[in-house]
């Protein structure tokens, strides 16, 4: 299946505008989501001393540019939403840049580390291996990407107002790999889990 343009603005305009008008029930449904497994496993890997660059790529309302923030680190959120770039920029006091993740201008060589936590899912395939190559090019030297993406056997299309992507861990690791990346580990989530319990593939992986 090919998108065309008309077809990715649109699944871009009602993805985001689902995202814009649930906004404040999101923010109160994942205040207290625990990804701290996450972020230890993206700061881990990251080679420089404190304060570490940090993107935030999909940072939704900010609860992860204050974590960041507080353990020391320089973290710049990125979101499509406009109404969550808002929130993030008055809740962390991080700097934010409202971007559509299909049209991204980022700064070359520019971050320590990537948390794209519950994001990428929402790149159609056809433009994944475009937008993983721009996040290689604006990571430093050995700069390390973590994602967290619910898993599937390849499929894609409409879940509700929202559209996503749903790679196994084969696909994943290639389109990964094409776009000049070395995994350092993966896991699933939640921890603890028998596997058809755990939807949750994570990743983590350094600019080569």
């Amino acid at each position: 299946m090919t998108l065309d343009p008309k077809a990715l603005q649109q699944i871009t305009d009602v993805t985001l505008g689902n995202y814009n008008q649930t906004a404040e029930r999101f923010r109160e449904g994942t205040r207290d989501h625990d990804v701290s497994q996450n972020i230890e496993a993206l700061l881990r890997h990251i080679q420089v001393p404190a304060p570490a660059r940090i993107l935030d790529f999909g940072c939704g309302p900010g609860r992860d540019l204050r974590t960041f923030t507080a353990l020391g680190h320089t973290a710049t959120g990125l979101d499509g939403s406009e109404r969550f770039a808002e929130m993030a920029r008055a809740d962390s006091g991080c700097e934010v840049w409202q971007q559509n993740f299909l049209a991204l201008d980022l700064p070359t060589e520019h971050f320590d580390g990537i948390f794209a936590n519950a994001v990428l899912f929402h790149i159609p395939t056809q433009e994944l291996p475009r937008v993983l190559r721009q996040l290689h090019a604006t990571l430093k030297p050995g700069g390390v990407l973590f994602s967290s993406n619910p898993r599937g056997e390849n499929q894609e299309g409409w879940n509700g107002p929202r559209y996503g992507a749903y790679h196994d861990l084969d696909t994943w690791r290639r389109v990964l790999a094409e776009a000049g990346f070395v995994e350092l580990e993966h896991y699933y989530r939640p921890a603890g889990l028998p596997r058809e319990q755990q939807p949750w593939l994570a990743s983590v992986w350094r600019k080569a």
